[in-house]
C-alpha cells in the first residue's frame, strides 16, 4: 500500500460506519485533506514540452522521470 492510500484509507471506513449506524449524511461533517504531495512527471513534462525549473523539483515530494 502506498503513501496515498494509507492517507486516504482512513476517512471512507470512519464514514460508512456513521452511515450504517444511521446518521444521516447531512449530519457528517466533511473531512479535508491535511497533507498535499507535489508529484512531477517528468516524463508527460517533456511529452507536453514544458521545462521544470530545478528549484520546483527540489520542493516535489515525488519526481517521475
Amino acid at each position: 500500500m502506498d503513501q496515498t492510500t494509507r492517507n486516504c484509507s482512513g476517512a471512507p471506513p470512519t464514514m460508512l460506519t456513521r452511515f450504517c449506524g444511521g446518521a444521516k449524511p447531512g449530519d457528517i461533517p466533511v473531512e479535508q485533506p491535511t497533507k498535499f504531495d507535489l508529484v512531477v512527471n517528468l516524463k508527460t513534462a517533456k511529452a507536453l514540452g514544458l521545462t521544470i525549473p530545478e528549484s520546483f523539483l527540489l520542493r516535489a515530494d515525488e519526481v517521475i522521470e
